[in-house]
């Protein structure tokens, strides 16, 4: 008896050395493929393979099973048992696999050039990335199903924190599994893919960022990109009768969601957005496209700190050239010059059109020929995308399904928003360029329960920041010149807030003052619609609070991309104090 016991403590101490050995080497593999250096990650997998390797080896001792099942004792040992079996297989069967096919990636390679992009490589590699998903995400449930109640302390924290690391590498897998079955057919590796481009115009609130603007399809095959038809929003016309919209988004925006393709994004929803666009671009132009790309001047400031500098010399822009603007654009000056400059100094809405015609010519013209590294480029795409500055839908109902499980869709319903999510969006009132001029803050108070329920008021500050004397100042462009019933210099905003699913929208009130507001309900999601003036210099604040929040999870924020950076908009929840109860 006394061998076994200190048989089992001479395996546990094997089994401890070895997993603490793989898991002191998981920073440095990170580092190694951060820095895309495959030899060396492939080396370091093989290492950490041999530490899980002998864990395991371990676990399955005779002796050792014998003490699995012993009372007290026994959960522990099995605990350790499933952890080291997950190890070797996350080890095994998820960074073997995936260290070999990523060797195989050549980032460069993958950026669109005049001789397209190689996205054969992308194409092998999706079976095995899925294949390493697949097992990441096995081990990680099979650790999730152990009753921790039972555990010392000792086994339960290491066995949390092992948790806690696979959740997140199989969501980060699952995600590259998902881009890696539905990117080579949407970049035109199986035929030509045409998509709608939209630049949103965030001078000009809307719902998922900006006024649509600029407009031009967007063509991809075999990873060649190429720019054909360009066109604007306000030459797409008026249509009447209207595209349907479903009721429940008609009643918060109105009919015009189908009837201009400015006002197509008055809905946070960008599939709704999206698809009015693509029946809106064939009924004008006879063309369906495959899909819908949207993307703001903030997001292209992103792709242009990777391209370097764009010449801006079209024969197209030879008119608009005397007015002043920079000869190149930068991730510097891009959105002060798209969001300002080219109003104050173009007056006619014609050519200032043009000019963004010939911005986004440039911008993409230099994307095509493969200008910039494509690590850096891959970077900016992906950080426009995470603060909603580019969004993607598909005409394809398969790659809509994959899209949908993430937040490029600008979904307001389905698998990309969390169950405690809110949303705070921004709808221009003004009918001009005034959201240039104010900045927001948005906050989310946990409030104390009532009736066995959460509540959550958000809190929007908003500050029109505009000259005092815009009136005069700012063109009548910017202002709106009073055309909608908004003096000049003052801005109008309709701040629609979304609730969790199943839940109420209670109360609104402005700077402390309870205030009228207008209820809605939209895929089972209380929406609360405040509308607000701001004269220049002028700050307030909103809250709109909800009730019978049945989701216990920690509340999380979505907002309409602005001018201001994403982190300085959203601050950190704040709790209230709510005393003994």
């Amino acid at each position: 008896m006394i061998a076994a016991v200190v048989w089992v403590g001479v395996k546990a101490n094997t089994i401890k050395s070895a997993l603490d050995s793989a898991a002191g080497l998981v920073p440095q593999l990170k580092q190694e493929i951060v820095a895309s250096d495959a030899q060396s990650a492939s080396s370091t997998v093989m290492q950490l393979r041999e530490y899980t390797s002998s864990a395991r080896q371990a676990t399955e001792d005779p002796v050792w099973t014998l003490a699995s099942v012993v009372p007290w004792i026994g959960p522990n040992m099995s605990a350790v048992s499933e952890v080291s079996r997950s190890a070797d297989d996350v080890a095994s069967l998820g960074l073997i696999p995936l260290v070999k096919v990523y060797e195989s990636l050549n980032w460069d390679a993958l950026v669109p050039s005049p001789s397209g992009a190689d996205i054969e490589p992308l194409k092998i590699a999706a079976p095995s990335v899925a294949s390493s998903a697949y097992a990441v995400r096995a081990s990680s449930d099979r650790l999730e199903r152990i009753d921790t109640t039972l555990l010392l302390p000792q086994v339960a924290g290491p066995l949390n924190q092992a948790i806690d690391e696979l959740k997140q590498a199989s969501s980060a897998l699952s995600s590259a599994a998902d881009a890696a079955s539905i990117a080579p057919a949407m970049l035109g590796a199986e035929g030509p893919k045409n998509y709608l481009l939209v630049i949103q115009n965030n001078a000009e609130a809307r719902a998922s960022g900006g006024i649509p603007g600029a407009l031009a399809v967007l063509t991809l095959e075999d990873g060649r990109l190429s720019l054909g038809a360009q066109s604007s929003a306000s030459d797409v016309g008026t249509f009447t009768p209207s595209f349907p919209v479903d009721l429940q988004q008609q009643q918060i925006y109105s009919t015009r969601l189908g009837k201009y393709m400015q006002d197509v994004n008055l809905t946070p929803d960008f599939p709704t957005a999206a698809g009015t666009a693509q029946a809106m671009w064939e009924k004008k132009t006879g063309q369906r496209v495959d899909g819908v790309i949207s993307i703001d001047p903030v997001a292209l400031s992103y792709i242009l700190q990777a391209t370097g500098p764009v010449a801006i010399n079209g024969p197209e822009l030879a008119v608009v050239k005397s007015a002043g603007l920079p000869n190149e654009l930068t991730g510097s000056n891009v959105v002060q010059t798209l969001l300002s400059d080219v109003y104050a100094k173009i007056q006619q809405p014609k050519l200032q059109d043009a000019y963004f015609s010939g911005v986004a010519k440039e911008i993409f013209s230099a994307l095509s020929k493969g200008k910039g590294e494509g690590k850096a480029l891959v970077a900016g795409i992906t950080r426009g995308a995470e603060e909603g500055r580019i969004l993607l839908w598909s005409a394809t109902a398969d790659q809509q399904s994959v899209l949908s499980k993430y937040s490029i869709s600008g979904s307001v319903s389905g698998p990309s928003v969390s169950p405690a999510q809110f949303g705070v969006y921004f709808n221009d009132g003004t009918g001009a360029k005034m959201d240039y001029y104010v900045k927001r803050t948005v906050q989310l108070i946990k409030e104390c329960p009532a009736d066995g329920y959460e509540q959550t008021t958000v809190r929007v500050t908003s500050t029109n920041t505009a000259p005092r004397d815009a009136a005069t100042s700012l063109p009548a462009y910017v202002t709106g010149g009073g055309a909608f019933g908004v003096p000049p210099g003052t801005v109008q905003t309709n701040i629609v807030v979304y609730g969790p699913v199943q839940a109420t929208v209670e109360s609104a009130k402005v700077d402390g003052q309870r205030t009228p507001f207008a209820p809605y309900i939209h895929a089972s999601r209380p929406v609360g619609v405040v509308s607000q003036q701001l004269t220049p210099g002028e700050s307030r604040s909103v809250d709109l609070t909800f009730g019978k929040i049945v989701q216990h999870t920690e509340p999380n924020l979505v907002v309409t991309p602005t001018v201001q950076p994403v982190k300085d908009v959203i601050l950190p929840n704040e709790n209230a104090t709510c005393g003994d109860r």
